[in-house]
């Protein structure tokens, strides 16, 4: 797989939430972290992703923001 994107994450999906058009797949990276993404279901379909499934996390954005309390 080759990708424009060079923040790769791989994991494996802890839980999915369906809804009635997308998904919430949660990504375990490791060190207690969790990513999610909202997927269409079609989308989740047709990558066969189901609990405990090996996914890569892939971000590409432009923008990174930082937060602080």
């Amino acid at each position: 797989m080759k990708l424009s994107a060079r923040n790769v994450l791989s994991g494996k999906v802890s839980e999915i939430e369906r809804g009635s058009v997308n998904a919430v797949v949660k990504v375990d990276i490791g060190g207690g972290r969790i990513i999610s993404s909202m997927i269409t279901l079609d989308a989740l379909n047709d990558l066969g992703v189901s609990e405990g499934s090996d996914v890569f996390a892939i971000i590409k954005s432009s923008n990174v923001i930082i937060g602080v309390e």
